[in-house]
Formats: structure tokens, C-alpha cells, sequence
């Protein structure tokens, strides 16, 4: 009986095994099946990125190649011509802010004027004509003490007699005159409404000129600036030349 029942417990125990092992590979099968379809819905956007990094690569490096090809046409064209086009725009906006406008204004006109001249001096008139003065009240003294005579006379003042005069008169002016003269001007020009307009445009064009001015003026400065930019050394400087007397 006892026989029986170890017998009994051993087959139970080995059913037991088998349905684990069973269920353990059936576990394994649903998650390598599982892995496989996930990477499976993966690959199309594996075969993208992968397409996506390698066309990127392909691109810059066309790009780099190209742009160095074309930097040695392109420079020369800039310094030659961007840079002297762009830099005396800068210079005249400059200069335009620093002018002034300079100018004879002709002024022809007329004036109305009214006023009161008073005439407070001593002068000298000349007679234009002869004066007739009548009944001039005259003492005559008498030589040796014979006394004075007193009467009237008649005196006849010659043309172009000079007469000292005191004048003592009040002169009414009321006049249009007229008014012939040369004004000289000097307006600054950022002071009048074109000064905005051109510090704006100075404010365009510096940065600009700026710019074109950093660039690499030839063909060996670029090389140069590469050449430090890889290596990491300064660049020389170049020997000043001696001014030639």
C-alpha cells in the first residue's frame, strides 16, 4: 500500500513538472514572440532615422565642399566690391549727419518804417540863397568916447554863408525803404527733418560694413583663418613695412 502511494506521489509530482516546463515555454514563446513583433513595427522607422542621418551627412558635406570651392570667388568679389560699396554708404551717411548747410540767402525787399527822429545837436548849415534880414535892431559905438549910436539896419546874408546852428527839433519818419541785402546761414543737418532719415540709415549700414569688414579680405586670410581655427595657434602678425621716404 505504501508502494502504491509513493508511486502515486511521484507521478503527481512529475505531472506537476511537466505542466511548469509547459507553461515556463509557453511564457517564453509569447515574449520572444512579442519581441519579435515589436521589432518588426520598428524597422521602418529604423530604416528612416538611419536614412534621415546618413542623407544629413550627405548634405553638409556637399554642402562644405561647395562653399569652400565657391569662398575663393566670393571673397575677392566682397572686398572688391561689397566692401567699398557698403563702407562709403556708412562713411557719406556719417558725414551727411556731421554737415551743415551753408548759404547766401539774397533777401530783396521792402520795409515800412514809422518812427520819430529828435534832432538834439549843434551843426553847421550853409545858405542856399541869399537871406534879406530888415530892421535889425544895431548899437553903433562912437571912436573916442562919443557915446553909441542905437537904430535899425538892414543886412543881406550872401548864398553859401556857413551859419552855425543849434538844432532842437523832433523829425516824423514815415517811410518804405526798401531793403537790398546777403544773409549768410548755417543750419546743421541733423537739426533740420533730414537728420532722422540718415541716422537711421547710418544705423543700417554700420553693422553691415561692420560685417563685411571682419570677413576674410583674400584667399590667404581664409586659409589662414581655417588653418588657425583647426589647430588652435594664434595667427602671425603680419611685419609692418617701413614708410618708404
Amino acid at each position: 500500500m505504501d508502494d502504491q502511494t509513493e508511486e502515486t506521489t511521484e507521478q503527481t509530482e512529475q505531472i506537476e513538472e511537466t505542466v511548469e516546463e509547459t507553461a515556463v515555454d509557453d511564457n517564453v514563446e509569447s515574449t520572444e514572440e512579442a519581441e519579435a513583433k515589436e521589432k518588426k513595427s520598428r524597422r521602418p522607422w529604423e530604416a528612416f532615422k538611419n536614412f534621415a542621418i546618413v542623407f544629413s551627412f550627405i548634405v553638409n558635406f556637399v554642402l562644405i565642399i561647395v562653399l569652400l570651392l565657391i569662398m575663393p570667388i566670393v571673397i575677392p568679389i566682397v572686398a572688391d566690391i561689397a566692401v567699398p560699396i557698403v563702407g562709403g554708404l556708412n562713411n557719406s551717411f556719417v558725414d551727411m549727419e556731421k554737415a551743415s548747410i551753408l548759404q547766401t540767402i539774397h533777401v530783396s525787399d521792402t520795409m515800412p518804417i514809422s518812427f520819430t527822429l529828435p534832432l538834439r545837436e549843434n551843426t553847421i548849415v550853409t545858405l542856399t540863397e541869399s537871406v534879406t534880414l530888415g530892421s535889425v535892431p544895431t548899437q553903433f559905438a562912437l571912436p573916442g568916447g562919443g557915446g553909441a549910436i542905437y537904430g535899425a539896419v538892414t543886412l543881406s546874408l550872401p548864398k553859401g554863408l556857413a551859419l552855425p546852428v543849434e538844432l532842437n527839433v523832433d523829425v516824423p519818419v514815415d517811410e518804405v525803404i526798401p531793403v537790398q541785402l546777403d544773409v549768410m546761414v548755417d543750419i546743421p543737418l541733423n537739426e533740420t527733418d533730414l537728420g532722422p532719415p540718415f541716422n537711421e540709415l547710418k544705423d543700417l549700414f554700420g553693422p553691415i560694413d561692420k560685417m563685411l569688414r571682419d570677413l576674410p579680405s583674400s584667399n590667404e586670410d581664409l586659409i589662414e583663418r581655417v588653418t588657425t581655427a583647426v589647430t588652435g595657434a594664434e595667427p602671425e602678425e603680419a611685419e609692418e613695412t617701413p614708410p618708404t621716404e
